[in-house]
Order: C-alpha cells, then sequence, then structure tokens
C-alpha cells in the first residue's frame, strides 16, 4: 500500500477518536492538538495494528509525534 492509499485509511482509523473534530493534517499532534491521553493514544495505535496486520514497538510509539509521521511509520512497516 503506498503512502496515499495508507493515510486514507487512518484518516478513516482516526475519526472515532477525534472527539473534538479537530481538521487532522500531517503537523497534527496527538498529545497537543487532539489532546489524547496514552489510554486513547494505546486504543488507536491497537486498531491502526489490527487493520494494517503490523506491529508497532513501543520505542517507535515514543517517536511518533505528529499524524505525518504516524503515516511514514506505517507505510515503512508494511514494507
Amino acid at each position: 500500500m503506498d503512502r496515499a492509499a495508507t493515510a486514507e485509511k487512518i484518516a478513516e482509523l482516526i475519526e472515532p477518536f477525534n472527539k473534538k473534530g479537530i481538521t487532522v493534517t500531517e503537523a497534527t499532534t496527538f498529545a497537543g492538538d487532539l489532546e489524547w491521553d496514552s489510554l486513547t493514544v494505546m486504543d488507536f495505535v491497537a486498531a491502526i495494528e489490527d487493520d494494517f496486520d503490523i506491529i508497532i514497538s513501543m520505542n517507535q510509539q515514543a517517536e511518533i509525534e505528529t499524524y505525518g509521521q504516524l503515516i511514514d511509520a506505517v507505510t515503512k512497516l508494511q514494507g
């Protein structure tokens, strides 16, 4: 799956978690802009892992701060 298709799928997955209806861009941060707590992040990561059949390690999760970084990471993990 290319980056654009990955971004589109992640956009669908993020909707139920985007309680404040924030417009999500590549620079949107999960903690700052979306105001997600650690539990919300874990639930969202689980949804991503299930849908894409990948594992995002704790180290990788710690490095992902923006929506764009998440798209890049998922695209890379898919091979």
